[in-house]
């Protein structure tokens, strides 16, 4: 009867502290953001050693065979800057949607139906095979840079008009784009039944370097082509658009407070549909320079996913058009090495790594993560 109940003692955490989140309430530092990225990718690479080290496999000789399969001679450095071109292009292109928080995951299909539209100039034909060679690249690039914006242009104006998800759309959207274009490969278009058109006429093709071997015998061999030099220009004059004028100034304040935006009186549905024209129509003539300056055909295998792994280039460059460059022969490195190392599916590895570890530094970026000490009574 007189027992006293002895009170029940709260036992102690085994971790006693425990993890915080804060938003960040100023901005991070344009060179602290620039550290955090590429910490972000050195991680990355730790992270890829790690699972080549668990299946058996040398991180050091992978990564040292992957720089010299890459960069390790002019001729291969050549083949990896032909790789990154469409990558500059299509980074470009996110990254201009992506500055206005329009998630433009087509560019793959945008990309295709700029290879469409340029192949359709020579197969149909709209010029004649005499035309001069200048005729036939301007009027490719106008026809493909159209069928990139007209596929960027749907979504643009369901978002607009009808608050469709931009995500969904353009993502369905590409698988519209491909089965567009085997239609045509398979069907209209067919060389005597195979998955291919016939070869374009040579008037259609980009110059390259090694055209110019007579005159420059260094540049015998050499297949970089002269989508870079439109590459170039795109991400110049997307750099001034964004950072030295008004409608760049517009794009990136509905990004960044499409309250504000609107009080201003700037148009966002307007913007909304312009943005993904413009984005689609850069991607469009990525198909185009691929098409024109690599394939000299239409066939369905033109692109490894440079539209998919354009996000990560434009994410990696922090949507600087000017930063997309470099990070885009980085990457065209990774994807021409991936014809050498075995298991293939080792870059593709990487580059899903470090686009991992890169939203995680996005995360970082806007919250601050500290430990406290749990509350013990």
């Amino acid at each position: 009867m007189g027992d006293e109940i002895e009170p029940i003692k709260k036992r102690r955490p085994l971790f006693p502290y425990q993890v915080k989140l804060e938003p960040r309430l100023h901005e991070v530092s344009r060179r602290d953001s620039l550290l955090l990225s590429l910490g972000a990718v050195v991680v990355a690479l730790l992270l890829g050693g790690l699972v080549l080290l668990f299946v058996g496999g040398n991180p050091i000789q992978a990564y040292a065979h992957i720089a010299k399969a890459s960069f390790g001679s002019v001729g291969v450095f050549s083949d990896t800057l032909v790789k990154a071109i469409p990558l500059m292009l299509v980074g470009v292109a996110c990254a201009l949607a992506f500055q206005m928080r329009l998630w433009n995951i087509g560019a793959e299909g945008q990309f295709y139906m700029g290879a469409f539209g340029a192949s359709m100039i020579v197969l149909l034909p709209v010029l004649p095979e005499t035309a001069p060679k200048w005729l036939f690249i301007v009027v490719m690039i106008l026809s493909g840079m159209l069928f990139g914006a007209l596929w960027g242009f749907i979504p643009g104006y369901l978002k607009a008009k009808f608050n469709v998800n931009e995500i969904i759309s353009t993502l369905m959207l590409n698988y519209i784009a491909v089965a567009w274009n085997n239609y045509f490969i398979f069907s209209v278009w067919s060389e005597g039944g195979f998955q291919m058109s016939p070869m374009f006429t040579k008037n259609a093709w980009l110059p390259r370097l090694t055209d110019l071997a007579a005159e420059f015998p260094f540049f015998r061999g050499l297949t970089t082509h002269f989508g870079l030099i439109l590459a170039l220009i795109v991400a110049v004059i997307v750099w001034f658009i964004l950072y030295r004028s008004q409608w760049g100034y517009e794009i990136r304040l509905i990004g960044d407070n499409p309250k504000a935006a609107r009080y201003a009186g700037i148009s966002i549905a307007k913007n909304t549909i312009l943005v993904m024209m413009l984005s689609g129509a850069i991607a469009g003539l990525a198909g185009m320079s691929e098409i024109s300056g690599v394939v000299h055909r239409l066939q369905g295998s033109i692109s490894p996913g440079y539209g998919f792994t354009g996000i990560i280039v434009a994410w990696l460059a922090k949507l600087n058009p000017i930063v997309i460059i470099p990070v885009s022969i980085l990457f065209g490195g990774l994807l021409l090495a991936g014809r050498e190392i075995q298991p293939s599916g080792v870059p593709k590895m990487i580059q899903g790594i470090i686009l991992v570890c890169l939203i995680t530094s996005d995360f970082f970026l806007r919250y601050r993560v500290y430990l406290v000490r749990r509350d013990e009574e």
